[in-house]
């Protein structure tokens, strides 16, 4: 069987976009082992349908993180067989790049973000400078690459004028048969609820003044489920508000589970902020994991977010972060039950469209041409 090496810098639970690309290689074919990193907080990996290798590095962030581990994962693929080579994010490339030229083996470049313009690298710009000089070393050079949107795609494209496929993280549609009861969940009963959740709950997420906009919501609870840079401040604001009788904080879950809870909002909250390229252009994962979960959103206007707002008809977008704005326009939302019900018809309609199962579809166009890779 073929072997594919799938690598990330992320330790792996909560990804479903590389889970997603795993499966469809397994699919298709391939014997893949997906790499990522060993947090001290890691949770024990699930069983799948793939192997999981989980790196230790002695350092967890900041540059001597990144340089060991580049050091080791390119160790790592140079040791191990492979017909191919995936990697994720610009934080990988370099190791991926210098094994698939030394073995002469395809290397997929998936991009999930802007990379150098997410607000961690705008005031770091010696660090920013060695990033952006690997990238415009090596993405000129890639045959096969993709990214999560059309924003991002142009970008890439009109600076390293290669083409660039794009596929977008929705979820597999998937709809659930049964719904855990709030009292299963340890969830309020008799309130509605509205959720933030993400992975990466950080800086300039909105997260900061979706707490605050707690003080002027009226007769609900705000759900944060995930794991970022943020949330032990987040915990303290709530504190210092007074606020903690309003606001539930949850773990990073496994991804069926936390749609269990999904389900049980009534609004979804996805606030980044345009304060860099990255969150300028980016589609948050959020977005459509309420989508897929019946729950309508209230959104900031980012350019990709609000195309999809407004053309399927999902929820309300905000025209500003000011706390007491975007509470008005929760209490506005949950106000209107007819309106709220017509936006939760319209995502079901539009979960049947946008899922994995349809962007799989532009994903074999794009490994079509690799080397070795056929269809099953």
């Amino acid at each position: 069987m073929k072997k594919a090496i799938v690598s990330v810098t992320n330790d792996l639970f909560t990804d479903q976009r590389v889970h997603k690309v795993c499966l469809f290689l397994t699919k298709n074919g391939y014997d893949v082992t997906l790499v990522g990193r060993l947090q001290r907080k890691s949770l024990l990996m699930d069983e799948r349908s793939y192997k999981t290798r989980r790196l230790n590095v002695l350092v967890e962030k900041g540059a001597v993180f990144y340089a060991l581990f580049n050091l080791r994962l390119f160790f790592f693929l140079l040791y191990n067989k492979a017909e191919l080579l995936v990697s994720n994010d610009l934080d990988t490339l370099l190791p991926n790049y210098l094994v698939s030229k030394l073995k002469n083996i395809p290397v997929v470049y998936d991009s999930h973000e802007y990379y150098c313009g997410v607000p961690e690298l705008m005031n770091r710009l010696f660090v920013k400078s060695v990033w952006h000089y690997i990238e415009r070393n090596i993405f000129p050079k890639l045959k096969h690459v993709y990214t999560v949107n059309n924003s991002i795609a142009k970008l890439y494209s009109e600076e390293y004028k290669v083409e660039i496929g794009v596929v977008r993280n929705v979820p597999m549609y998937q709809p659930v048969s049964k719904l855990t009861s709030r009292e299963e969940l340890n969830l309020p009963v008799d309130i509605p609820l509205i959720i933030f959740q993400g992975a990466g709950i950080n800086i300039d997420r909105g997260a900061e003044e979706a707490v605050l906009a707690m003080e002027f919501v009226k007769d609900a609870m705000l759900l944060i489920i995930g794991s970022g840079d943020v949330i032990e401040y987040l915990k303290e604001m709530a504190q210092r508000h007074e606020l903690k009788d309003k606001i539930i904080f949850l773990p990073k879950l496994p991804f069926a589970v936390l749609k269990q809870y999904t389900m049980q909002a009534a609004v979804g909250l996805t606030l980044d902020k345009d304060t860099s390229p990255n969150y300028q252009y980016s589609l948050p994962n959020k977005l459509f994991d309420y989508i897929h979960a019946g729950v309508p959103v209230l959104a900031s206007p980012l350019i990709e977010v609000k195309r999809i707002v407004e053309q399927y008809q999902v929820g309300e977008l905000i025209e500003s972060h000011d706390p007491k704005h975007i509470a008005d326009k929760i209490n506005s939302m949950l106000s209107n039950k007819e309106q709220l019900n017509t936006w939760k018809e319209n995502t079901v309609k539009v979960a049947q469209e946008l899922n994995w199962q349809e962007e799989e579809k532009v994903l074999v166009q794009i490994y079509n041409p690799v080397k070795g890779f056929t269809t099953k």
